[in-house]
């Protein structure tokens, strides 16, 4: 059998010795066989990291902080049925998981990280109405009622939460009281929030007591070292501004004014009410 590169070759005339061309034997293939990675198992207490540096739990029946969590901590039965509508996400730092008037698909529920929940005025000015702990549900009120999300949610930092379709939630909770009983408990704790929402802008009548009625409402514990009350302050100066209806460099000025009349001493996300008595004077009568 001819050779089909002599073959094209002597078609067009071309001469050709057939020392000058290498034989050409069949190509070899070896053919490598790379094994499948196999798929992580998570075993009970295990977490996945993620690009965030976050420690997720891939179902809330292995959760490590199952019991440190007011929605969570449920029998096993109905923890498994709403691990069964959940979807799990994580999100950077400021994103945003809803609007204020957004049309309400349903709850987040907070695994790690916190989120600001605001609403903002029409000439663009912001209230902080309260901060969303881990553990916390968001989006429950407008999920309940159908109406639109009345704040806006955003990411502190980042942080990874399950999201639950609101029809599948509805009926979650129609299925299980236990359930239920504990969203009535967290629609009491945001309650309370809100009412101090209202002494921050409605009772005080300066910054000045603003912030003291703020600092004051801290959960604290007294120090042993000194009788001094020891709370874990996470929000920036900026925030705390949001909150009490102040600016950012107002709640700097009377950090700095409250620290040199040595009411308060301040180490990083750690507050210190060195002088409550006087903290307290600051209010109105």
């Amino acid at each position: 059998m001819s050779h089909p590169v002599l073959g094209f070759l002597a078609m067009n005339g071309i001469e050709t010795q057939r020392t000058l061309l290498p034989r050409v034997e069949p190509m070899a293939y070896r053919v490598r066989v790379i094994p499948t990675r196999k798929r992580r198992i998570l075993h009970r207490g295990s977490a996945m990291k993620t690009p965030y540096g976050l420690q997720v739990i891939e179902s809330c029946l292995t959760c490590p902080l199952i019991k440190e969590r007011i929605f969570c901590d449920l029998p096993r039965p109905v923890t498994a049925a709403l691990d069964a509508i959940s979807s799990s996400a994580t999100y950077p730092k400021n994103a945003v998981l809803f609007v204020e008037g957004q049309d309400t698909r349903g709850v987040f529920v907070l695994c790690n990280g916190r989120v600001k929940l605001s609403t903002n005025s029409a000439d663009g000015k912001s209230i902080l109405v309260r901060i969303a702990e881990a553990g916390e549900i968001v989006g429950l009120a407008g999920t309940l009622s159908g109406k639109p999300y009345e704040l806006t949610a955003e990411a502190l930092e980042p942080l990874h939460a399950n999201f639950i379709p609101r029809d599948l939630f509805l009926r979650f909770l129609r299925e299980h009281g236990e359930a239920a009983v504990r969203v009535a408990e967290i629609l009491s704790k945001i309650y309370h929030a809100t009412l101090l929402e209202v002494r921050y802008l409605g009772f005080s009548s300066s910054a000045t007591e603003k912030l003291a009625r703020f600092l004051l409402d801290l959960p604290a514990v007294p120090s042993q070292a000194n009788g001094h009350l020891r709370a874990t302050l996470t929000l920036t100066h900026k925030e705390i501004g949001e909150m009490i209806g102040a600016s950012r460099e107002t709640v700097t000025r009377l950090f700095t004014h409250f620290k040199r009349e040595r009411l308060i001493e301040v180490h990083g996300s750690i507050l210190i009410i060195a002088n409550k008595l006087n903290l307290e004077k600051l209010l109105a009568g």
